[in-house]
Formats: C-alpha cells, structure tokens, sequence
C-alpha cells in the first residue's frame, strides 16, 4: 500500500486551526517537510506557528492558485470548504487533497471505532470511551471532540475512539477495517451543503473499507449499502432481534436487551432522556464490536453523567426542572431533546431556542412542539423564523437576551414543567460556541436559584 504522505512529495497544509496545528505537529515526528496557507490574515494560531515552526513556509490570506502550482498534496482542515475555488482548480491539476481521518488511519497500530451522526455522536464517542477505560484498556478518545487525532496516536493506545464530522469525513476513502457507526441523520450544516443529499453522502463516506458496522435500524437514512461479508449490527428503541440491541417492555419500565437478553433496567441508566436510551444502545453495540466486557459496559452505564451543556440538569426551582442543551446547534437535536423529554399527556416543556439558522427548516420541530411543548421562549438572529412554524402550535414569544428568556421561563413554568434550553440553532449571532451560550443559561439559572432563597 502506497503512503499518504511520501517523502518526495510536496505538502501544504491548509488552515491553522486545531486540525491544522496537529497535522503539522504529525508530520514533523515522521521528518516530512511541509508548508502552511490560511486564508485569515491573522489566524489565532499564529505566533505558535512561528515559533514551533520558523523555517516553515507560510501563506496568508485568500487562496490562490498559484498557492497550489508547484504542489502535490493539500492536507486540507475541515472548517475550508472543497468548494473552495483554488481548491476546485488544484484537485482539476490532480493535486490530492486529503483529511486527517485518512492520515490517522494509515498510522493506528490499534483497533478504531468512528462515529458519526447528526446527533449524539459526541454523548456515543465519550460513554465508549469510559466503557474501555473501565474494562482496563488504555484507549484515546478525540477528533471532532476534545484532542485531535493526530495528537492521539501513541503504541501504548490499544483502542481508539473517534467522533468524526461530516467535514472531515468528505475527504475518507478508505476506513481501512475499522468499526464504523452512523448514528441518525437529520439536516444539518445546510448553509455549507447543496442539500440533504449531499450532507448525506459526506456521512456515509465513513462506511467505505469498513470492517465492521453498527446501524440504527430505526433510522433507514442510517443503512449503508455494503457487501453481505461486512458483518453489521444494529441498535434501536424497539425490540431487537438476536444479536442486536434495543429495549424489551418500553423506554420508561422495560430493559436494555441483545436480543431476547434482559441486560439492565431502564431506570438504572443515569443518563436522561429517550434519546440517550439511544447513545447508550449505541455504544453498548460498538463496544460489544470489539469484545468489551458486558458487565463493565453496563456499570459505566449507571455512573456516566454526560457532557457539559447536552442535556444537563441544571437546577431545580419549585418542582420545574431545568435543562441545558445548548449543542442542540441543529433541528434533529431539538426534536431529539424535546421527543426524549416530552411528556405527552401533560405538555410539559417550555423550550427556549433561537440562534443562526444555518438555512435550516424548522417545520419538522412542529408536531413534536404540539405534543411536548406548551410555551416557546425565541432569542437571537433568527428567533422570527423560527416563531413562524412554532405560533401556529404553541403558545410562542420573542425576547431579546437568552437572561430574559429564563426569566419568563420562570414566571410560565408550573411543577413538573421542563425549561429546555434546546436552540436548534448555531450561537455565532450572540456568543462565541454553544459552550458560552450553555454557560449563560446556567448563571441565568443560578441567579434564579439565588433571588429564590430570599
């Protein structure tokens, strides 16, 4: 098999993020020479750029052609677009562009899980890695979430969990045998894709040269077209066939099970929410892909809490609950959050949302919003769009900042209410991530908590 990255061959690296910082980092332990373009003037990365690499060549501003002229490959970070114009030329001249995922792959000497999806990938790819912690192996977890994969490579590691965006998955070819997962698909990003077809495609790309797949069988978006000899399973909220995961007796008093094989109460798992019923089915079938031990997997179950700001419980003030859910950046998020802590018969959410759209259709939070939902607070740049599919079902108000959002949350909800921070929507228009914005939902709670002792 022929290297990625050869000696001979000419390298730039394309951004000076995240990505970008650990592909240099990458090909610098291996004695590959390289240089490196981003498009800002001032990437926030800089001085660490001069300083680690002083001798490298380095190209600032917009993309041009002549950037790739002389150039044999382009190692390309997942923010830049393939749309790019000087990227579209260099790929016509046959420069090869390629992604980090590929990179990691070609050097892992362990077994590598890599999950995607619109949703709960994040929640899947930290619960799996707790899992194989607790059955004693040494595992690195990262890509999308927290380190970046290059980062993580390292002999002693003998898994290695990843979470992988669409973005980078638009540049794999070949997963080269490992375990791969897709977790759900719902529209997302549509302001970087033509539509959700194309989103599409860019997810599926992780099935390519797997060697094993785990699928949601509820979710038909999810199924991939592969060879028979690929061996597959699958996980889901119904009643599973032999072999597969799912739930025996309902999401509320029935059990986690593999087939006919009660494993765990439902009630046991400490995690929240129907949708995380999901996560944790997801990762039990992932993990049971690489022979991780039942029972560890089930105690990590009773013990994870989640991430910071996905579905976390905040406060409770006066029986009504509240919770943060700021990386619901998208619709499928949002309906997730709202179908996994919605109560039928009582309506019993009040949801606050609102931020960038990202060119997305918020009719499908419709019918969920008048099961679930009885008020809907709207913040941020596009808070009026989004008032337009949900006023004709539920009971809708715009306000100004996400504080005073919370504070008429206060004033609506009743005992057993829900206050679910879900935007549905990306932060940009008024904090720097979802994690800022998560933050200013808690203090917003906790100041609630405050005047509510006096």
């Amino acid at each position: 098999m022929t290297d990625l990255i050869a000696t001979n061959r000419k390298t730039v690296i394309l951004g000076m993020g995240a990505t970008g910082l650990s592909v240099a980092r990458f090909l610098s332990s291996i004695g590959k020479s390289f240089a490196i373009a981003d498009s800002r003037a001032e990437p926030p990365n800089l001085q660490d750029v001069l300083q680690s690499y002083p001798q490298t060549p380095l190209f600032l501003g917009a993309f041009e052609d002549e950037l790739f002229a002389h150039t044999d490959q382009v190692v390309v970070s997942p923010g830049i677009s393939l749309q790019e114009p000087a990227l579209v030329a260099a790929r016509a001249a046959g420069v090869t562009l390629l992604g980090d995922v590929e990179l990691f792959l070609e050097h892992a000497k362990a077994p590598v899980i890599a999950i995607t999806g619109s949703n709960g990938k994040s929640t899947v790819t930290t619960l799996l890695g707790e899992m194989a912690e607790a059955s004693g192996l040494v595992v690195g977890v990262g890509g999308n979430l927290g380190t970046p994969m290059l980062d993580l490579l390292d002999d002693k590691h003998e898994l290695y969990v990843l979470e992988l965006s669409s973005f980078q998955l638009e540049l794999l070819n070949d997963a080269r045998g490992a375990i791969t997962t897709l977790l759900n698909i719902s529209p997302d990003h549509m302001d970087r894709y033509k539509g959700l077809q194309e989103y599409h495609a860019a997810k599926h790309r992780i099935f390519r040269g797997a060697g094993r797949v785990v699928i949601n069988r509820e979710d038909p978006l999810t199924r991939p077209l592969l060879p028979t000899k690929i061996p597959m399973i699958s996980f889901g909220l119904n009643q599973p066939d032999l072999g597969d995961f799912g739930l025996l007796q309902g999401p509320v008093n029935g059990y986690l099970a593999q087939g006919a094989k009660r494993l765990m109460p439902v009630k046991d798992v400490l995690l929240q929410g129907k949708h995380n019923l999901a996560n944790a089915l997801a990762a039990l079938a992932l993990g049971h892909s690489v022979d991780l031990p039942m029972q560890a997997m089930l105690d990590t179950l009773k013990t994870y809490r989640g991430l910071p700001h996905r579905c976390e419980y905040v406060a409770n003030i006066d029986g009504a609950t509240y919770i943060d859910d700021s990386k619901g950046t998208n619709v499928g998020a949002t309906l997730a959050a709202i179908e996994g802590f919605g109560d039928g018969a009582s309506r019993n959410l009040i949801l606050i949302a609102g931020g960038q759209s990202k060119g997305q259709d918020f009719s499908e939070l419709q019918s969920a919003a008048s099961d679930f939902v009885k008020h809907s607070i709207l913040f941020g740049q596009d808070a009026a769009q989004i008032a337009q599919t949900l006023n004709t079902v539920v009971d809708t108000r715009i306000v100004e900042s996400l504080e005073t959002a919370v504070e008429q949350a206060r004033q609506l909800a009743a005992s057993g209410d829900i206050v679910l921070l879900s935007p549905a929507c990306a932060s940009f228009d008024m904090f720097s991530g979802f994690e800022a914005r998560g933050r200013a939902f808690q203090e917003a709670v906790r100041n609630l908590v405050a005047s509510n002792e006096y």
